[in-house]
């Protein structure tokens, strides 16, 4: 449908505005809920993450094209609800204890959200036991932990480490932040490194239909 391929163009151009109208026309259309979802925001925001990661585009943009998914988002979910439809995975997100940076945080749930997770956004200068907690009492499938800074790395180590001692070795893990490498990630115990929002998502999607 032409319309659903205007609405990922939309997405991608982070053109808030012309995404809410043809949200709003799709479903006058008679097109579900989930489907405007699938095929028209989650194809917008795989297009924001490539270019992301080429260099074509940067933070701000991404930014931009983010909140416009997720305006379309606010006309959508009641209806999805209404349907009875659940987002299949439930993730688990925050910033470590120590560090109080959010913005790639914050990008990386708005990815994960227009890719249909629930997202459980526990914010910034997160103790480890809370993640703990989150994980149990929401049955997520990942969980996502942020650093900005080197000397909240130690925090992220003993993030990874609470989680398995808690006895949840099924949670994926995935971590990420200017200072955290691939490197790290393995020596720590995560399941997977992300550079970007963009990887995040290609990543997450990966780990939990694995498991």
């Amino acid at each position: 449908m032409q319309q659903l391929s205007e609405l990922t163009t939309a997405v991608a151009g982070g053109k808030r505005v012309e995404v809410v109208r043809l949200t709003q026309e799709l479903l006058a259309a008679g097109v579900p809920a989930l489907q405007v979802v699938e095929q028209g925001l989650v194809p917008g925001m795989a297009i924001v993450g490539e270019r992301f990661r080429r260099n074509e585009i940067f933070v701000p943009e991404m930014l931009v094209a983010a909140r416009a998914m997720k305006e379309a988002l606010k006309v959508l979910e009641p209806l999805l609800v209404q349907a009875g439809i659940e987002p299949k995975y439930t993730a688990v997100i925050g910033t470590v204890q120590g560090d109080l940076h959010d913005i790639g945080k914050n990008l990386v749930s708005m990815m994960w959200r227009g890719a249909n997770f629930k997202i459980i956004d526990l914010g910034t200068n997160v103790a480890a036991d809370r993640y703990v907690t989150a994980v149990r009492e929401h049955k997520a499938q990942i969980v996502g932990l942020s650093a900005l800074l080197t000397t909240t790395m130690g925090a992220m180590k003993d993030t990874v480490r609470a989680l398995r001692d808690a006895g949840l070795t099924e949670v994926k893990i995935m971590v990420g932040g200017a200072p955290i490498t691939a490197e790290f990630a393995k020596e720590i115990g995560a399941d997977a490194y992300a550079a970007d929002a963009g990887t995040a998502l290609e990543i997450a999607k990966t780990l939990v239909e694995a498991a």
